[in-house]
């Protein structure tokens, strides 16, 4: 089914944009819509903007039946939503060079009437759309018919050629569209609209055996059809999912190497300032909000690179400030960076030192003596503790400064681990050492005092640090 079909909009999700449309032409656009039989009075046209959708200009009918939107400037290229007031979608347009137009349709079906006037990039877009619509019903009669026989059948082999046959002449109707009309932007959403396919290259059946050669292949192709830097893709549900799927499913997912092909895309985009403000914010957002361990060290990337260095363009200093700030206090807790060393009280009232700490592994654990989410995990911690023979030790960090109640509850849990509480240290304050916001939180650290694993619970930090032993056994 063609992409928008599957788009799934409310009005709801729709808000106003912050970006003044740039006037580019005299004339303007005028965009007038008839609907037949349709019961709303007022009518919205909405853009998409990444992966959001934004009210760009209301209309009302006026005594003829028409929806007339219009302005004295253009409207940016890309696609666009035609919406009722009830969270009903319509249909979608596109504007591109074309913008004085009219559009005439009917309810209950709009598409299959759908006819426009001064508008050819419109015309050849829903030729194609009604087109694949009624190949895509064929083909799901023919699944559903496929299911239904033996596989292997002779039956089912004359169905899948059918499907085939289908798919070739859904494949060359496309083409034609786009060989036949280079400058329509039509033709550039059709290159762009489906991600590359294997069989579609050429290649050999030996290159295709090679699981890294194709690897190597496909992501190196992936963006073939498909420019980037041109921002009317922004404005089209393309653009996100193909950034998405990019850096979500075909990088390999490990800081390094997503940091690499950040900075490679970041410099194909480089060229259109809108195109790069979006990836360069999304990225950035993106990787400060996952949830994946080791994943900080992509966004203090981010913002070392295109925020520090003033290229973040659109970035007020308050902001600014603050982005530095976050990625300061993750820096010295990377993955592989060496932990702070916190010299804080122990129960005894003197002091301990994290640095004189010997083992092959020392978790450092925090947490506040009354938290529920805390004592669950130590006892977690104290059953793998009494059981395991991989040497580690747990340094534990009490936020609670009830000092009698801290020694209470270590006494009462029976706790064998290294004791102490911050109401007294030599080192500055754990909680910006360790960016410490919430409790229980813990690090594991190897015998070097280096970060090797953060914010794990402990169901998943004892396979982690199992597998590590064990990688590591094997490497030495």
């Amino acid at each position: 089914m063609v992409y928008f079909r599957v788009i799934a909009l409310t009005l709801i999700a729709i808000i106003v944009a912050n970006e003044k449309i740039t006037a580019q032409s005299k004339s303007g656009f005028r965009i007038d819509i008839t609907i037949k039989d349709a019961t709303d009075s007022v009518l919205y046209l909405a853009n998409y903007y990444g992966d959001k959708t934004y009210l760009t200009d209301t209309a009302y009918l006026d005594k003829k039946g028409h929806f007339v939107f219009e302005a004295d400037t253009l409207l940016p290229a890309g696609v666009y939503i035609l919406a009722g007031q009830h969270n009903n979608k319509y249909f979608e347009i596109i504007a591109n060079k074309e913008q004085q137009f009219k559009v005439q349709t009917a309810l209950p079906d709009l598409y299959s009437g759908i006819q426009f006037k001064n508008s050819k990039e419109n015309t050849v877009f829903y030729d194609f759309i009604t087109y694949n619509v009624n190949i895509q019903k064929t083909l799901h009669y023919l699944a559903d018919s496929l299911a239904k026989l033996e596989k292997g059948s002779l039956s089912a082999q004359q169905i899948n050629d059918s499907v085939q046959a289908l798919r070739t002449r859904l494949n060359k109707y496309k083409q034609n569209v786009i060989d036949e009309n280079p400058d329509l932007f039509v033709s550039v959403l059709l290159k762009g609209m489906d991600d590359p396919r294997m069989e579609d290259f050429g290649l050999t059946q030996k290159q295709l055996q090679d699981s890294v050669f194709t690897y190597q292949y496909y992501k190196n192709h992936y963006w073939d059809d498909f420019n980037p830097a041109d921002a009317r893709l922004l404005r089209t549900p393309v653009y996100h999912r193909k950034l998405e799927t990019y850096f979500n499913k075909i990088i390999y997912q490990h800081p390094d190497s997503l940091i690499r092909e950040i900075d490679k895309f970041i410099a194909r985009v480089d060229t259109n300032p809108e195109t790069f403000k979006y990836t360069v914010w999304f990225l950035t957002y993106k990787f400060e909000t996952s949830n994946v361990m080791g994943f900080d060290e992509i966004f203090v990337h981010m913002i070392d690179k295109y925020y520090a260095t003033g290229r973040a363009f659109w970035t007020g200093k308050s902001t600014l400030k603050t982005l530095e700030e976050r990625a300061d206090a993750l820096r010295n807790i990377l993955i592989g960076a060496d932990a702070p060393n916190m010299i804080l009280m122990d129960t005894s009232g003197g002091f301990a030192s994290l640095y004189r700490q010997d083992a092959n592994y020392i978790i450092v654990l925090f947490y506040e003596e009354g938290c529920a989410h805390c004592r669950k995990e130590i006892k977690a911690l104290k059953a793998w503790d009494q059981e395991d023979s991989l040497d580690f030790k747990v340094f534990a960090v009490c936020t609670d400064t009830n000092l009698v109640a801290w020694k209470k509850f270590i006494k009462s849990e029976q706790l064998p681990w290294i004791h102490v509480n911050g109401t007294r240290s030599v080192t500055p304050d754990y909680h910006h050492l360790y960016d410490i916001r919430v409790t229980p939180t813990i690090f594991l650290l190897d015998n070097r005092k280096k970060i090797i694993a953060k914010r794990l619970k402990v169901d998943q930090l004892k396979p982690f640090l199992e597998h590590y032993e064990m990688t590591r056994k094997r490497s030495d």
